[in-house]
Order: C-alpha cells, then sequence, then structure tokens
C-alpha cells in the first residue's frame, strides 16, 4: 500500500495577532526602569509582590461564560471535569494587577499587617481588540496600600509617584500629579438634583467632554445639546440652566493655587455633605503633601480628572508628562498621562462581606518607556561582552578560562562558539553582539605567553572616519601579557 507522502504544512514563524516580541536593549531599559521605581516604593515601606498569572474567574469578577461569547475581555478557559465532582473550575490570565491584590488580601488577612503595602510589576493580558500601540501583553507596574481609610495613604501613594517619576529621570516641571475626589462629584451631582437618577451617568459622560468641547460646548450638552463639528445635532442631557450651573462651576474651578481651587469646590458643591466631605478630603491631601515636601509644582488639585470615577470611591489621581513631543505628523502635542489611580474600598468586600479600606497607583510601563525614549533619557547604546575569540579548537578550555577569570572581574564575556574555522565570521559575529574588544590568542601568542586585544569600537571609528593609510598608522590592536588580561580589558574599557 503506497504511503501518504503529504507533508504536514510548516508553522508559521509570527507573532501572534496582538502581541510583541521584546529584545535586549529593550528588555535592559524596562527593567533599569521599574529597578529604580522599585526603589522608592521601597523606600517607602512597600513590599513586593508576585501574584499567579492565573486566577479563577471568579475572583477576577467576570462573570461565567455564555455560549456565543465566553469571558469576553480575558483569555479564558475551562478544567476538565473531574469524575464525580462536577464541572471543572474557569481560570484566566489576570487582566490586572489589582484583582490578584484583592484576592490575597482576603485570602492572607489573618497573616498580613494592616494597612498592607505592597507594589507589583509584571504582564497582564486582555483578549480585546489589538490596534496600533495596543497590545495583548502589556507589563504595569502599581503599589496599593490596603486596610488604611485615612487619606495619609493616598497623600503618601501620591508622593511616592511624585518621587518615582523623578526617579527614572522625568525632572521637575516636565510632569504633573493631578489630583480630585469622587466625592466632590456626587456632591455636585447632588447639587445638579441628578445624584442617583437616571441622568447621572449622562451627566458624567458630558463632564468628560470638557477638554474637548470646552464651557459653552459642555453646557449646551448638558442643557439643549449642540452641533458637532460635522453639523450633526447631538442630544443634550436636558438639564435646566440652574441644574447644570454647579456641573460647570465645578469643571471651572481651578484656581491659581490650591486654595483658591478648594474655594471654588466648596461653591460647586453647596449644601451637599458628601460634597463637602470631599472638599475636606482634598484639603487634606494639599497639606500632608506639603509636609511631605511635594509642592504645588510637582501635584495640585485639579477638578479636571474624571476618567475612572465609575470606579473609585474617594480621592484620584494621574500623573501627566507635560512636555511636548511630535506626533506621527510632525505636529507639537503634549505626551499626556502615563498613571492613574486612587482610593477604591469596595473590592476585598467581594471575598470577604466586609469593607476594606484601599487606595493604590498604576504606571503604564510602555507609556513611561517611551516617554523616557522621547526625552532622550533612554536609547544608548548597549555593550555587548568582550568576545574571546578561537584560533585553535583544542584550547578551548584555555579560552574559556579567559572568559571566566574576565566574569571573575565583572566584565562581561563570552567564548566564540561557532564554527572557528573563518575568523572573519567571528569579527562579524563580535559586532553583532556590539562587543568593544575582541581578545586573540593563537599559537605564536600562546608560545610567547600573549594575547591581542582588538578595540572594536575604535576599530569601527577609524574605519568610518579616516582613509586607508591613516587607519593603519593608528592600529585598533593591542597586545598584552596573558597575565594581564584583566588589567588590559579594563583599561581599553576605560576608553570608552
Amino acid at each position: 500500500m503506497p504511503q501518504d507522502k503529504t507533508k504536514s504544512p510548516r508553522p508559521k514563524a509570527a507573532t501572534p495577532k496582538g502581541f510583541r516580541d521584546y529584545f535586549g536593549a529593550e528588555v535592559t531599559e524596562r527593567k533599569a526602569m521599574l529597578d529604580r521605581i522599585a526603589e522608592i516604593y521601597h523606600l517607602h515601606g512597600f513590599e513586593p509582590l508576585e501574584s499567579s498569572a492565573v486566577e479563577t474567574v471568579e475572583a477576577l469578577g467576570k462573570f461565567l461564560p455564555d455560549v456565543d461569547r465566553p469571558n469576553a475581555g480575558v483569555f479564558a478557559w475551562q478544567e476538565e471535569a473531574v469524575p464525580g465532582g462536577g464541572a471543572g473550575d474557569w481560570l484566566a490570565l489576570r487582566y490586572d494587577l489589582t484583582a490578584p491584590l484583592a484576592r490575597v488580601a482576603a485570602q492572607y488577612r489573618n497573616d498580613l499587617p494592616t494597612p498592607y503595602r505592597r507594589y507589583a510589576m509584571g504582564p497582564v493580558w486582555r483578549n480585546e481588540k489589538p490596534g496600533p500601540g495596543r497590545f495583548r501583553q502589556f507589563y504595569q507596574c502599581d503599589a496599593d496600600t490596603v486596610g488604611s481609610a485615612s487619606v495619609a495613604a493616598d497623600a503618601e501613594i501620591c508622593a511616592m509617584l511624585a518621587g518615582a517619576l523623578e526617579a527614572v529621570g522625568i525632572a521637575r516641571g516636565d510632569y504633573l500629579v493631578r489630583i480630585n475626589n469622587r466625592k466632590v462629584l456626587n456632591g455636585v451631582l447632588e447639587a445638579a438634583g441628578v445624584a442617583g437618577g437616571d441622568k447621572a451617568d449622562d451627566v458624567l459622560r458630558q463632564i468628560d467632554k470638557f477638554d474637548k468641547v470646552g464651557e459653552d460646548g459642555v453646557r449646551a450638552l448638558l442643557t439643549t445639546g449642540r452641533k458637532d463639528s460635522s453639523g450633526a445635532e447631538i442630544e443634550g442631557v436636558g438639564l435646566s440652566d440652574e441644574q447644570a450651573e454647579p456641573v460647570l462651576r465645578f469643571l471651572t474651578s481651578r484656581g491659581t493655587d490650591n486654595s483658591m481651587t478648594l474655594m471654588n469646590l466648596r461653591s460647586a458643591v453647596g449644601p451637599s455633605a458628601i460634597g463637602a466631605e470631599g472638599v475636606e478630603e482634598l484639603a487634606q491631601i494639599a497639606a500632608l503633601l506639603r509636609g511631605l515636601g511635594v509642592g504645588e509644582d510637582r501635584a495640585i488639585i485639579d477638578p479636571s480628572v474624571v476618567r475612572g470615577l465609575g470606579y473609585y470611591t474617594g480621592p484620584v489621581f494621574e500623573a501627566e508628562l507635560t512636555f511636548e513631543i511630535l506626533d506621527e505628523k510632525g505636529r507639537k502635542r503634549q505626551f499626556g498621562s502615563v498613571a492613574g489611580g486612587g482610593r477604591y474600598d469596595g473590592l476585598v468586600e467581594r471575598f470577604t462581606g466586609q469593607k476594606v479600606p484601599a487606595t493604590g497607583v498604576s504606571i503604564g510601563v510602555d507609556r513611561l518607556l517611551a516617554a523616557l525614549q522621547a526625552k532622550g533619557l533612554t536609547g544608548a547604546e548597549e555593550r555587548g561582552p568582550v568576545v574571546v575569540t578561537v584560533m585553535d579548537r583544542d584550547r578551548m578550555a584555555e579560552y574559556h578560562a579567559m572568559a571566566a577569570e574576565l566574569r571573575a572581574a565583572g566584565i562581561r564575556a563570552e567564548v566564540y562558539l561557532g564554527n572557528p574555522k573563518n575568523f572573519g565570521n567571528q569579527l562579524k559575529y563580535a559586532d553583532k553582539r556590539s562587543a568593544p574588544i575582541a581578545i586573540i590568542q593563537g599559537g605564536d601568542e600562546a608560545a610567547r605567553g600573549i594575547v591581542q586585544l582588538k578595540d572594536l569600537i575604535l576599530g569601527a571609528k577609524l574605519a568610518a572616519e579616516v582613509s586607508h593609510e591613516e587607519w593603519k598608522s593608528q592600529p585598533a590592536q593591542a597586545e598584552a601579557p596573558r597575565g594581564d588580561l584583566v588589567a588590559a580589558v579594563r583599561e581599553m574599557l576605560a576608553r570608552w
């Protein structure tokens, strides 16, 4: 019987849609940035936490799947049923670092200190449609305090955020931590007569458009409606002018300093008790930040921070980078927000049935790294390892001994492991590795007890900048006694 000679198609070597690979310099730069942030968090008494990358769907707070679209938004799967044990659990990759914290705080509540300060850094996954700059796997960097209802915890997070930005190289004047309070907005909704009603969400949506359409545009959207730039009619919320007034006072309440902003907010919330409580919390945060040495050039009370208010229960904050960059069309624009957070007092309650206060912040790792690159604070050419070339296969042990000596002295080094027959290919490999130096020792050098050091950085520079005759008069190669290998390499590296 003839054999079926049909071959299975080779797998396609392509990254799955919405994912990407990170190589040497990118990984190194991100790690260096996160290490500096971790130092700031550690100085403030926060402890690192590495939670599982997989959680139960129930713990993540997602509903169980339906037939058509199981677990929208997360990467989820169901374990196989255990015989006699019913259906298997639904599991999912974590979609943020906060939901796992809530589970940890509930699960280990008898073992953890109260309050519990932790920071976490790592990848999260979103099963969402990818787009330009939008990936299904990305890094987050969070710091949270669980178990303290004091606004001192919120102020500490804001101060720590400012310190983290400066630690990675963002200068004062190039960033601003902006702070608001959900309770203040609740008070404004009360003053407008829509708190808890059907129109509350509609009002919040129009408030979020303030940066785009301005005071007059929001006024129209809150009342009778307006035409957009295309001439299309946009229906208004239907508030009266009197109802819209406290909302507009709130949106335009930012003054020249925190004191004036707080005074304007008190006017906006009127007689609302919850609104007055929110303003007082903001006043306390402002005073605490002064005590922490964080002035208004670094953190301010700003009522325009309204995104995410549906999730938070009290103070909210975001870090905005204020310097300009050029977009893909060459137009100037501000870089924008790189971090956000606030107080969320209801998350742990899902597990324990008891309210547990919590506050925290999340830094967008990729955005912050992009900001550092835009400011020229990263991207320096990474120096590769010193490469020990192989001139004689029978002397591999000696070549590895050289590399070991260099490593013991704290110098990156490796032995060439490819086919050593063509020496030119070894130098090409060293160039591709961005190696600063190639170590050469053939039989003649070994007999004389020396090594040759080829300065690849100088060699490349001379080859690019001078004529062949000049290059020959400035050879980028030197010899040194074998016993002085480490000292000679250090001396050559010190040139650069």
